[in-house]
């Protein structure tokens, strides 16, 4: 993740949630604000402090533990104020969980993978870094929490001898406890971040200090722990006391090291206290001020699937040419890396999900020529609620620069219960059960089973053509409890009529399938070598004997000559780590 973060700082990708008000929204207003929608910046006025104040003051106990304890190193400013103008216990609830659903690399998925570890660090925390104050109140905690464990750790729990490195003077002298934490990359303040914890009254309380002198014990001790130069004569400890950078440190030989640096040390300080920045803000810029630039083109695509009667999962699929990458060959290995963005917005502006990635591809010498003519693709599944969005897309390559943009119209549609209903009609090159650990987790994975869309829908006579929909509120037999479904697939050509016999067509039962539930997905793997040359379209129709129920989905494909090379799309699963 650290190769990911640095690789996006080196080419200045970033980008930050920040989201426009409300159109239409007054610019003076009474009303609390959405608990769902993301957060602005704002300035107050001294009766909208005290306001907060007196609503902190009023808020339940478990509310308050919530902004001042569980997460007060984590929560912005702005989240902070938003939440405080909060009227009621349902507000609080729908903004707590977005405040974590905003925070998850998998909102998708049920169990949130930010509020997990964040709770965990809390509790190793408490466990190792508790003296006499609860270890989340110290700093050793409060850095863990924020940024997780240190690389390195360089600890001194008895302090004792210490030879000092040259840029700090020389020579030896005995310090208090102290331990030294480094990272070797932290978002927002480059790379080898060094932090010192010190604990001069010997109580197990470390502080972090910006003064790399105050472990030592020695410093007010005359004659005692000198550095080189002060032992040599040629200066005197008293020179220490007259610095004007915070700091007690010895003369030294040479010059400054920048990390010495009082402004850069105390940049540091203060950085480190923060949540760390999101990344991609250029990315999010394009689309937040509506800029369309037409370097790229990439094709994409939304499927809906039922998760329950008010959340439907949106699959969102991207697809890019090798051939508009920018690949920069080394030692024999030709590289590609591109930034995606997407972000889901109401009407109103409110934007309700957004997801990024750093996309890598990588291909050996060998390979270059056949692998630049296929194809990447990515796809973020995000769930969101009946309705309808804004989807807007943004894809630049990090070689040239070149950004593609997609602003589009997003229906989701509404499941009812009483209905037979079904899911999008997939058509994939690739359609294979996942294992029992990467259930529900992972790029195109759906339920138990990996389904990797073909956007463009071209296939040879050699392949085969995936087939994945789910049909749903199949209606149970009252004795049996099981449902009866028959299922036909008609493959057409694509300017045939109605009354014309179709190409292909063939029939299955629910319990051909063994699937008895009120819920039945379809996937099948239909062999192509039986048709023609030509463009197709195949319908996907499902009826209910016992609720006398129909429902159809189609989608288009065309069939290649096998002389044609596949158009094999490249899945990328690794993003730029």
């Amino acid at each position: 993740m650290a190769r990911v973060v640095k690789t996006l700082v080196a080419t200045a990708f970033s980008f930050l949630i920040s989201i426009p008000p409300a159109m239409g929204q007054q610019a003076q207003t009474t009303q609390a604000p959405d608990p769902t929608a993301p957060i602005t910046a704002q300035k107050l006025t001294k009766e909208q402090k005290k306001k907060m104040g007196k609503a902190l003051k009023e808020l339940d106990a478990q509310y308050k533990q919530w902004l001042n304890e569980d997460v007060i190193y984590i929560i912005s400013p702005e989240e902070r104020t938003a939440f405080l103008q909060l009227n009621t216990s349902e507000e609080r609830e729908q903004f707590i969980e977005q405040f974590w659903l905003r925070r998850s690399t998998n909102p998708d998925l049920p169990d949130n993978d930010f509020k997990e570890e964040h709770y965990r660090r809390i509790a190793y925390a408490n466990e190792h870094f508790a003296s006499g104050i609860p270890g989340w109140k110290t700093d050793r905690g409060r850095t863990y929490i924020i940024w997780g464990p240190a690389d390195e750790v360089d600890s001194h729990p008895t302090g004792g001898t210490w030879d000092r490195p040259m840029d700090e003077g020389g020579g030896s002298t005995s310090t208090y406890p102290w331990e030294t934490w480094r990272y070797r990359y932290l978002e927002g303040l480059g790379n080898n971040v060094e932090l010192e914890f010190v604990d001069p009254s010997g109580s197990g309380e470390y502080h972090l200090t910006m003064d790399p002198s105050e472990k030592d014990a020695l410093t007010h001790v005359p004659g005692a722990g000198l550095s080189l130069l002060e032992s040599m004569g040629l200066a005197s400890k008293a020179d220490r006391f007259t610095r004007s950078d915070g700091t007690n440190l010895p003369t030294t030989m040479g010059g400054e090291p920048a990390s010495l640096n009082e402004f850069t040390r105390l940049e540091q300080y203060a950085k480190i206290q923060q949540p760390p920045p999101v990344k991609f803000k250029d990315l999010e810029a394009l689309v937040t001020s509506r800029i369309v630039r037409d370097q790229l083109h990439f094709a994409w695509r939304t499927d809906f699937l039922k998760v329950t009667n008010d959340t439907v999962l949106v699959p969102v699929t991207v697809q890019i040419p090798n051939t508009q990458l920018s690949f920069k060959e080394k030692e024999g290995v030709h590289s590609a890396s591109m930034n995606v963005f997407g972000r889901v917005s109401t009407l109103t502006g409110r934007v309700v999900q957004t997801f990024e990635e750093a996309v890598s591809r990588d291909f050996p010498d060998s390979l270059f020529q056949q692998s630049v003519r296929l194809q990447s693709i990515y796809q973020k599944a995000v769930p969101l609620r009946p309705g309808l969005y804004r989807l807007d897309l943004v894809i630049k390559d990090v070689q040239s620069g070149n950004v593609g943009v997609v602003n589009t119209r997003l229906q989701v549609p509404r499941y009812e219960d009483e209905k037979l209903e079904a899911s999008s009609l997939i058509l994939a090159d690739q359609i294979e059960h996942v294992p029992a650990k990467q259930i529900g987790a992972g790029q195109f994975v759906i339920g138990s089973s990996k389904v990797r869309p073909r956007l463009e829908g071209d296939f040879t006579s050699q392949d085969k053509l995936g087939i994945y929909m789910q049909v749903y509120n199949l209606k149970p037999d009252d004795k049996t409890h099981k449902s009866s479904a028959t299922f036909l697939y008609t493959v057409k050509k694509a300017d045939q009529k109605a009354e014309q016999p179709a190409i292909m067509q063939f029939k299955e039962t629910s319990v051909d399938m063994k699937q008895t539930g009120d819920q039945i997905t379809i996937e099948r793997l239909l062999p192509l070598a039986t048709l023609a040359p030509g463009k197709y379209t195949l319908e996907v129709s499902a009826t209910d004997a016992l609720a006398n129920q129909s429902i159809s989905r189609s989608a288009d494909f065309t069939v290649k000559p096998p002389a044609v090379a596949p158009t094999k799309t490249a899945a990328n699963t690794t993003p730029g780590r």
